[in-house]
């Protein structure tokens, strides 16, 4: 039986599937993007099967081929009704930071996901001799798509521009490639080339202005057009980094490192490099998806790819390895660019709606803050005092639900145990049931209406189960893949499940997504 010597599985972070098409004229024909759509296979119309549509989520989903009722990652974060607070997805106060102080930024591991991923199943197929790392800038980026098993996950640490991990991948200091990574001190020889673009300003005919009053200010309040300056960061403050083109291309030089270092597709044993790009997300929330800064973003991704797999096809061999690219979720337009243009949306802020709701429930039903937390586009409430207090949970969520409704910014507000009775689209129904987890969800949900985003003027973000949010690419490319389209619809969760057909292993544990037989020769 023959399998590839090295899967890599590439997510954007905030890529929405348009993106393909709307620079394809100004990606390189030796980019990343032009290979994987002229020579690779693409699913045109995949969609996010769940809500909410944000970055744990995604990257739980797409390796695990599930969806947040059944792994449990039902957000970034989210109230815990069992341990009534609020949690981190990748959270785990049992593990040690390793690379860095002790702090919050390494006590982190995949222990809030419930099910195994595709490369948890290559390992066990594989009695552990297959090598699973994953590697982005965001925590979560890097620690749920390697899975349990995996033999480490490493992520950026903003505070001093290293790599770091914890040791609940068995080590308790970071192996000497990583350390020679970090003391090459790239972050500040990134900072000092600044950020001009690639080409002349005025060929970005795809994008709006430079510069524009509802786009956000990540590098300080009077830097708000081309060329950027970086240079006064050197040395100082490494949280910028991630929301600069260099984001992506310190991520490239991890996952270089990570290949020769571990001799990831050495041998005829499978290994698995599972890589997320998390700067597009961050240029993304700023500026949006109609700006300069986002299309350049993307063009110097495509070179990056593009060379990133001539270096697979020299290190590994060319037809010798099997890429995926997908996104954990799109993005909105900016509410101010759809103004400009006359196109419905606005910004809202729910957290007054929650400060609003507190005195009125008290005047209702006679108990102080009912609503204990709002996350995910839902309301969470204490249940122990409404059981102390003998109060009809369900009279407390249906009134949240009717004062919600009032609101401009809102199409729909619904008790969660009636997400199935309620009358919307079937699509929208279902979505909002596979993210919901009992003990990790909240108990009135919102939906916003079409091109509403939760913010405050500047920037964008996403979240819902509108297309713009849910509709993301998904191309194949190298061994066992054929060239080609399809225009059917697929899905995030069928990823993991047709990796798992392309290397003949078990599917993930909790997998609800289906194989996508026309992908492979």
């Amino acid at each position: 039986m023959t399998r590839p010597k090295l899967v890599v599985g590439i997510v954007v972070d905030q890529m929405r599937w348009d993106f393909l098409y709307r620079y394809y004229d100004r990606y390189k024909s030796n980019g990343g993007f032009r290979r994987m759509l002229d020579k690779g296979f693409s699913c045109e119309n995949t969609f996010i099967p769940y809500t909410p549509t944000v970055t744990a989520c995604g990257h739980a989903c797409v390796y695990t081929g599930s969806v947040p009722s059944v792994h449990g990652i039902t957000g970034n974060a989210w109230y815990d009704r069992l341990q009534k607070r609020s949690v981190y997805c990748t959270e785990d106060t049992t593990v040690k930071t390793v690379g860095a102080p002790e702090g919050s930024n390494g006590k982190q591991s995949p222990r809030n996901m419930l099910t195994s991923t595709v490369c948890d199943e290559l390992r066990i197929a594989t009695n552990f001799r297959s090598k699973v790392i994953g590697i982005s800038i965001k925590d979560r980026g890097a620690i749920l798509p390697a899975g349990h098993a995996a033999n480490a996950a490493y992520w950026y640490d903003s505070r001093n521009g290293n790599w770091i991990s914890s040791d609940y991948y068995g080590f308790s200091t970071l192996p000497a490639w990583v350390q020679s990574f970090n003391a090459r001190k790239l972050a500040d020889a990134y900072y000092k080339k600044g950020w001009t673009t690639l080409y002349p300003l005025n060929t970005y005919t795809q994008s709006t202005a430079d510069e524009k009053v509802y786009e956000g200010t990540p590098y300080g309040s009077t830097a708000k057009s081309f060329p950027y300056n970086f240079e006064r960061y050197v040395g100082t403050n490494y949280a910028v980094l991630p929301s600069t083109p260099y984001g992506n291309t310190i991520t490239f030089d991890m996952a270089k490192a990570a290949i020769e270092a571990e001799g990831l597709g050495k041998d005829s044993i499978t290994d698995v490099l599972a890589v997320s790009f998390s700067t597009p997300d961050y240029i993304g929330h700023s500026f949006g998806p109609n700006s300069i800064e986002i299309e350049d973003c993307y063009l110097r991704l495509d070179q990056e790819l593009g060379e990133f797999f001539r270096y697979l096809d020299a290190r590994i061999g060319a037809g010798q390895y099997t890429a995926f690219l997908s996104a954990d979720h799109g993005v909105a337009n900016v509410p101010g660019f759809m103004l400009e243009n006359r196109l419905p949306g606005k910004p809202m802020d729910e957290a007054p709606y929650v400060t609003e709701m507190l005195p009125l429930l008290k005047q209702q039903f006679g108990a102080d803050k009912l609503i204990v937390n709002s996350y995910n586009y839902q309301i969470h409430l204490d249940h122990h005092l409404m059981d102390s207090l003998k109060i009809d949970a369900k009279a407390v969520k249906s009134w949240i639900a009717a004062y919600l409704e009032k609101k401009e910014s809102i199409a729909r507000a619904f008790d969660m145990d009636e997400v199935m009775l309620e009358p919307m689209p079937r699509k929208a129904r279902e979505m909002v049931a596979n993210g919901y987890f009992p003990t990790r969800s909240g108990d009135v949900q919102f939906i916003l209406k079409p091109h509403w985003i939760d913010g405050r003027g500047t920037g964008t973000t996403h979240g819902t189960w509108y297309a713009y949010d849910s509709h993301i690419p998904l191309l194949w490319y190298g061994w066992g893949i054929k060239a080609g389209k399809l225009n059917r619809e697929t899905y995030m969760t069928d990823i993991a499940p047709t990796l798992a057909a392309i290397l003949r292993i078990q599917m993930p544990g909790g997998c609800v997504g289906q194989v996508i037989p026309e992908v492979m020769k």
